[in-house]
């Protein structure tokens, strides 16, 4: 993928800022950039960086396309449209025995960690209440990494209940 770097003064364009106001982000270190001869340039990697950790947010059409943001050629390290969005959820499975916790949480975590870069940085915590037999899955991350990680939830209880019902 060709990488594209911007100038202090297309970036602060960009983004409607003023380019002192972009020079003050690189000296603190908020926006990643390189000096090229004695010019800064900021790469459209770290441009995306800066705007997911800062929650920048783009003015107008010609900055998404400037950008590149689209589903159809994101290669590597392209930032696509659901990689921009991120989604928290909380799961409560009620009337887990301990047993089931373990082998639940055991196939969550397992899944979890075999996720593919397309689902980008994502989090799932797990949580047990014995006394009140309750497991707890907290998920964060891309709608398609949130989305799958309910369908296997969905599918691991439903297996449970299954089990359950016929006395295994």
């Amino acid at each position: 993928m060709e990488n594209k770097f911007y100038t202090i003064d297309q970036i602060a364009e960009l983004l409607g800022m003023h380019h002192k106001t972009i020079r003050k982000f690189i000296s603190e270190g908020t926006l990643g950039a390189s000096k090229v001869g004695k010019q800064w340039r900021i790469s459209r990697h770290d441009l995306n960086i800066f705007m997911e950790k800062n929650n920048v947010r783009m003015d107008n059409e010609k900055v998404e396309e400037e950008l590149n943001i689209e589903h159809s050629n994101a290669g590597e390290g392209a930032q696509t449209i659901s990689q921009r969005i991120n989604v928290s959820t909380v799961v409560d499975i009620n009337g887990t025995e301990k047993d089931e916790y373990i082998r639940i949480s055991n196939t969550i975590i397992a899944i979890a960690n075999c996720k593919d870069q397309e689902m980008g940085k994502s989090t799932t915590h797990l949580k047990y209440d014995e006394k009140d037999k309750r497991l707890r899955v907290i998920l964060w991350g891309s709608v398609k990494f949130t989305e799958n990680m309910l369908n296997v939830i969905t599918m691991i209880t439903e297996q449970t209940n299954i089990t359950r019902e016929v006395g295994l």
